[in-house]
């Protein structure tokens, strides 16, 4: 993995950037700003990311916030591998703490199409082929245009009933109702240079790469980072009701490498125009490339923070919201028509210019480091540090 900064940052020096850092002298994270080359531990201002972005202006919070030198960008992103970690010195954490972990699946059209071929498939990857074949016969590969939960979207609906192909996952992908579900716990996703979990049980599963919003309790959209929405396409294949087991495992959920927050230079609406690029390298020398471009997301990023944070779904610590992606691997790696799955030591680059890249290697969920620093933790650790 390329953990240097040149490699990590966005393009752009202006770019204001927060995250987290462990740090082993007290045990225990903390929350930094990225000044060029060098972190400044801002945490006596803000004692977790959560209290960062619920501040009224997060981004004038943070510049102004004044912070300790905490040492070099480049050394604590070299040792953040576990791989080669000195467990003496601090490493990247995820940027996110306190907040709720949710994702919206199913909102762009190419990916809607994969999850009713697998759910056809019952997670059987040797049978996706023909399937997707059937299923693009019926639907179409050009859905773009389509608005969910339009009078459209409603007509097609009822011809795919009478046809006898309908699927829950065409009802979440083109109807009035976004698919929202919880990613991962608070505190549980990982930051880059971790290892990233796959279930080793899983024989069909694929990286998924999205912008991660990051919304203020009150709905506010402050920032966006990198995600990783790990998927064990068998797993939900089977059954939508095992979409807790597919999607929440030990280390599945990664996010990072830095949040930029929202500011005259970046916005939701520069959001909206992010290009991503996913690279995933095998030890066995497989090579994979893909993509997913923001400008065909079938649901307004706003709309979906929306439906996922309201009236009725309260957040009182904000919460990080992973938007889907348009990338769906169906290239071969190994025995013809079994599709892509991952294998462990597997790299994967998840990049934009605006946001960095977020890098992370493959190993089993039971391989990577157990999750134990919760928000219990976290509290008891910050009281003892005397910053709450």
């Amino acid at each position: 993995m390329d953990l240097s900064p040149q490699a990590i940052l966005p393009a752009d020096p202006q770019a204001l950037l927060f995250g987290r850092v462990w740090l082993p002298g007290v045990q225990g994270p903390a929350l930094v700003r990225v000044d060029g080359a060098r972190l400044t531990d801002v945490t006596a201002s803000f004692a977790t990311a959560r209290d960062l972005c619920e501040a009224p202006c997060p981004a004038s919070a943070l510049r102004s916030a004044p912070g300790a030198d905490l040492g070099s960008l480049a050394d604590v992103l070299a040792n953040s591998d576990p791989a080669t970690r000195d467990a003496s010195r601090p490493w990247l954490l995820s940027p996110i703490d306190l907040q709720a972990v949710k994702a919206a699946g199913v909102t762009f059209v190419s990916s809607m199409l994969e999850r009713v071929i697998e759910e056809r498939a019952r997670g059987n990857p040797e049978a996706a082929a023909g399937i997707r074949a059937q299923v693009r016969d019926l639907v179409g590969d050009d859905l773009r245009a389509l608005r969910p939960g339009s009078p459209e979207a409603a007509a097609l609906k009822q011809t795919l009933i009478e046809a006898g192909a309908w699927s829950q996952y065409l009802e979440v992908g083109i109807g009035p109702d976004a698919e929202i579900f919880t990613k991962a716990q608070p505190m549980a996703s990982v930051g880059a240079g971790s290892a990233i979990g796959v279930h080793p049980a899983s024989t069909w599963n694929n990286p998924e790469p999205e912008v991660v919003l990051i919304v203020a309790s009150d709905g506010r959209i402050v920032g966006a980072a990198l995600g990783n929405d790990v998927n064990l396409r068998d797993v939900e294949g089977r059954s939508a009701l095992l979409l807790g087991k597919a999607k929440d495992n030990n280390a599945a959920a990664a996010v990072g490498p830095f949040v930029r927050l929202f500011d005259r230079e970046f916005d939701l609406a520069a959001v909206e125009t992010l290009s991503l690029t996913l690279t995933v390298t095998g030890e066995d020398g497989f090579v994979m490339q893909g993509s997913s471009e923001m400008r065909e997301i079938s649901r307004a990023p706003a709309d979906l923070v929306a439906q996922a944070l309201n009236a009725h779904h309260r957040y009182p610590d904000g919460m990080a919201l992973f938007l889907g992606t348009l990338f769906a691997p169906t290239e071969d790696r190994d025995d013809p028509g079994r599709g892509f799955t991952h294998k462990p030591g597997d790299v994967v680059g998840i990049g934009c210019a605006q946001l960095g890249t977020l890098v992370n290697r493959v190993a089993a969920t039971d391989r990577c480091e157990p999750w134990s620093f919760g928000a219990g933790a976290l509290m008891r650790n910050l009281a003892a540090r005397g910053l709450l």
